[in-house]
């Protein structure tokens, strides 16, 4: 099985998992786990570890962080290491990003999925601006 895991600073990686499951369901595949206010790196890495305890050697691991070279992303990819789990990371992650994730993770291969994945968290990314009807020209 794939998993598509999550893992922030604060409540950030459950409510993306919350708006992922208004979008593609509730699925067991998808987890995810922050690094709440006064928990040290350690604490979060022992929860980090049993939330992954069910997988195992063959399963993959779509892990996404929400800071490259924040403590989360870090922590849980010293784990991954130390359990020797098969696991592809992207840091930096936002709703579109994770919905690809999510929808596309068991259709396409890994370097597909990645490709596609970052194009379209860097797609969604746009200003966005309001024009009142004064500031058109007649």
């Amino acid at each position: 099985m794939k998993y598509l895991i999550m893992v922030s600073h604060g409540q950030f990686a459950e409510g993306l998992k919350d708006a992922l499951s208004m979008l593609a369901g509730q699925r067991e595949d998808v987890l995810a786990l922050g690094l709440q206010n006064g928990k040290s790196a350690d604490e979060f890495a022992e929860e980090f570890s049993n939330i992954i305890n069910p997988i195992c050697q063959d399963d993959e691991i779509i892990l996404l962080g929400d800071l490259i070279g924040g403590s989360p992303l870090t922590t849980a990819m010293n784990v991954v290491s130390e359990k020797g789990l098969h696991c592809t990371i992207i840091g930096g992650m936002n709703l579109p990003l994770a919905l690809t994730a999510v929808l596309m993770k068991d259709t396409m291969s890994t370097n597909d999925l990645v490709r596609q994945i970052l194009n379209e968290a860097t797609t969604a990314l746009r200003e966005l601006k309001i024009e009142n009807d004064e500031d058109e020209d007649i």
